[in-house]
């Protein structure tokens, strides 16, 4: 939607009258409303107090513009369904205590699939209306009704709505667009406009055109104090909630607030159209592309290809930590390298003597964690091949025990790839040997293809 930029006399009788509707002793929500958030035991934002905020997804959307059956949210990337990727997004965020996710009722079944397969935790599922608005209508019911003796829920001080097929949302935006709300009522996010946007006449020619510097497009999420867009939803029209688009303007109209615009990033863009889908794919990828794990015992052959990985990777704009395996006894351990910055990529150097021995130790630690829930995590077994021959060339059969690996992998969402790295005492050839192998595995972490999981490819 569109929004023209008020002047200031003009919105002056509007907050006049939704101040006199506020109640006077509403408590302050944020003490220094644009500050970064710090997490405390009770997940709530310091300098929140008691307030609570929660959120509504509404996830009912047929994918009739996507041109495909399945509707969009239900549509996946990596395997996973696109709504996990958004209620991750949102668990991330402690201080947003509740999570409504508004559905279809014939979806009900399969969304409680999603929760229990991806682990989604504070999600509460409620059934959607015919149209958008009806379906948020359904989900602030569900929270309006947390007095009810019946209820798990709590009625919050804040709702967030946000689209469900917008995935790309990151916490300090969600602080931004609430604490506005907080202090003018509703708050949404904005982005500048694009294109001009121009009017048609009855005959087709042009009517008149918008001047792009007074208006936005709306984007999500957006925020609200709830008593106010609650009773703005309970007092909405039968034509604006089945034809209406935007929630702000439901704010604006019934419950006289003007929101508070929020200039937001530009990656909020919503999953619409099937091509959509694949930038929101290559995006997902490259954030998990980020960080790579290197691990290396202390031997020479090994901690001198370890080392030419490890700078071949960096000068590729990777964020490499080079550990032992001593360090590999639990995975907050690979974890706490990235300052809690989850990684999905694991380089294994193995000696000669010990084959996949390393590697399977490694499939069965991160197997045990939760790693392997959300996102396909890379492993790479590396095996370097002396001149002087080696079991690996000795013993072909041994080249199947990365089939076998991977086979057992791929059961937990772990992808395993081998690597041959032939050794040689002249230096220029190893490092051009390496870097064909720091190619490999870089075109394999951007691209997540699990179809070469199993294989043993040579550098």
């Amino acid at each position: 939607m569109l929004f023209h930029l008020l002047e200031d006399s003009e919105i002056c009788s509007l907050i006049a009258v939704r101040r006199r509707r506020r109640c006077q002793n509403s408590a302050t929500f944020f003490s220094h409303p644009m500050s970064s958030p710090k997490h405390v035991g009770s997940g709530k934002v310091a300098g929140m107090g008691k307030p609570q905020v929660a959120a509504v997804l509404p996830a009912g959307g047929s994918g009739e513009r996507m041109g495909v059956s399945t509707p969009k949210q239900f549509c996946t990337i990596l395997g996973r369904p696109l709504i996990s990727y958004t209620i991750q997004a949102f668990e991330r965020v402690r201080w947003i205590k509740e999570i409504v996710v508004v559905v279809p009722a014939e979806k009900i079944d399969l969304m409680q699939s999603i929760i229990h397969k991806y682990g989604h935790k504070r999600v509460t599922l409620a059934e959607g209306g015919t149209a958008r608005h009806r379906s948020i209508l359904s989900g602030l019911k569900m929270l309006a009704q947390s007095e009810s003796p019946v209820s798990k829920l709590w009625k919050p001080d804040v709702v967030i709505i946000h689209d469900a097929v917008r995935p790309f949302v990151e916490e300090d935006i969600l602080l931004k667009v609430t604490a506005a709300a907080n202090e003018h009522g509703a708050a949404g996010v904005v982005r500048p406009l694009i294109s001009t946007v121009i009017a048609s006449s009855e005959v087709g020619c042009l009517d008149y055109s918008l001047e792009r510097a007074k208006h936005r497009a709306s984007e999500m999420p957006q925020a609200f104090q709830f008593d106010a867009i609650f009773q703005a939803y309970l007092q909405s029209s039968d034509y604006d909630l089945d034809y209406g688009t935007e929630c702000l303007q439901l704010a604006l109209k019934y419950s006289s607030m003007p929101a508070k615009l929020v200039d937001g990033p530009p990656d909020l863009w919503k999953v619409t159209y099937s091509r959509d889908l694949y930038a929101a794919e290559s995006l997902i990828k490259d954030g998990l592309s980020q960080y790579v794990c290197l691990i290396t015992v202390m031997k020479e052959d090994v901690v001198q290809v370890g080392f030419l990985l490890h700078e071949t990777l960096k000068t590729h704009g990777k964020q490499v930590k080079g550990i032992s395996p001593s360090m590999c006894e639990n995975v907050s351990q690979l974890q706490s390298l990235f300052k809690d910055k989850p990684c999905y990529n694991f380089i294994c150097i193995n000696t000669k003597e010990s084959s996949f021995e390393d590697a399977e130790k490694m499939v069965d630690l991160l197997g045990s964690s939760s790693l392997p829930i959300l996102y396909p995590v890379l492993l790479f077994s590396v095996h370097l091949v002396g001149p002087e021959g080696s079991s690996l060339y000795d013993k072909p059969q041994e080249l199947e025990g990365i089939r076998d690996l991977s086979h057992k992998a791929m059961k937990k969402n772990i992808w395993v790839y081998g690597l041959v790295i032939n050794l040689t005492k002249i230096e220029q050839q190893l490092q051009e040997t390496v870097c064909r192998g720091a190619a490999i595995i870089m075109a394999l972490i951007k691209d997540r293809c699990g179809t070469l999981a199993g294989q043993l490819l040579v550098a």
